[in-house]
């Protein structure tokens, strides 16, 4: 179906069902998701080299890093479905460092987020980044999502109300086991800024600016950019997913740095599915639902004029 269509799909009985499909990791999904974290890393190095080189180098580093920041939260997010390995286990291992550059708290965003995918196309929905797709659309709000630097310290909050042990979820209920491990790695993330207070104190300053708050500051509105196209200007006001998300066919590049991200309703109709595996599932989404995109370029072009007939 075309995109931006509003006629329901007629579909007949279990046509949809290779799309909504559960499948458990395998070994070959396990080592696809790992490679994906060897080339993650070496892609921040070669970044971090960058940035501290000097000259025209230092500024294609910071934003080499910038992009590894933004595809780690990324990787993050197949984490928080345990999708990436076999085991429970590691995906928490993982999932906490892959964060830390752009303070992304894994067991905090995982409670949240699984919520978002209880309840999406009800009251109930709530993500854990601010920005949603149910208000009007505005530029102002477009902004605010775009450069939401005070997000940043709302999270030292977080890790201010962890130390003391009052911090507490305000957003439904969460485990006695989740509390514990939001405050455990709010804490950590607490420890680790420790680190780049104690370069700067000792007069390096340039090494913290270059290697972390210069791709910071850009990391946010690109991940923020990854994210916009899921749900705006679909159907908020049902549980549908043909309908109240939207999937980028996009290329390879985009659905390696978006870690699948562009295949968003496949990812909604079986969330604990590898990531891998969807583009598979991509030929039923054209087929049926009502917000497929050949590539994010369609998607902004749309969004766009959908801001002027608004104004």
């Amino acid at each position: 179906m075309v995109s931006g269509s509003t006629a329901a799909p007629v579909i007949a009985r279990g046509e949809l069902e290779r799309l909504f499909r559960r499948e458990r990791v395998s070994a070959r999904d396990e080592r696809a998701f790992v490679a994906k974290l060897v080339a993650a890393v070496v892609l921040g190095g070669i970044g971090a080299f960058m940035a501290l080189t000097g000259g025209m180098f230092t500024a294609a580093g910071v934003v080499l890093l910038a992009l590894v920041f933004t595809h780690a939260v990324e990787l993050q997010h197949q984490c928080l479905h345990h999708s990436a390995f076999r085991a429970a286990k590691p995906h928490r291992l993982v999932g906490v460092p892959l964060g830390l550059p752009l303070l992304v708290i894994y067991s905090h965003y995982r409670v949240r987020h699984l919520q978002h995918h209880r309840y999406l196309g009800t009251p109930q929905d709530s993500e854990f980044f601010g920005f949603d797709p149910r208000r009007p659309l505005t530029v102002t709000m477009l902004l605010r999502g775009l450069f939401d630097y005070p997000r940043l310290a709302g999270v030292g909050r977080e890790i201010y109300r962890s130390w003391r042990g009052s911090w507490r979820y305000d957003t439904g209920q969460i485990s006695v086991r989740a509390r514990r491990d939001v405050m455990a790695e709010y804490r950590l993330a607490g420890l680790m800024l420790l680190v780049p207070l104690a370069v700067i104190a000792t007069g390096h300053g340039g090494l913290v600016l270059r290697l972390w708050l210069l791709p910071l500051a850009l990391a946010l509105p690109l991940h923020f950019l990854v994210e916009l196209p899921e749900h705006l200007l679909c159907d908020t006001e049902t549980t549908d997913v043909l309908r109240n998300t939207r999937s980028i066919r996009g290329g390879r590049l985009s659905t390696w740095f978006t870690n699948g991200n562009n295949l968003h309703i496949e990812h909604h109709a079986a969330m604990t599915v590898p990531i891998n595996r969807l583009p598979a599932r991509h030929v039923e989404v054209a087929r049926h639902a009502v917000h497929v995109e050949r590539g994010y370029a369609d998607f902004y072009r749309k969004l766009f004029r959908e801001l002027r007939r608004a104004r």
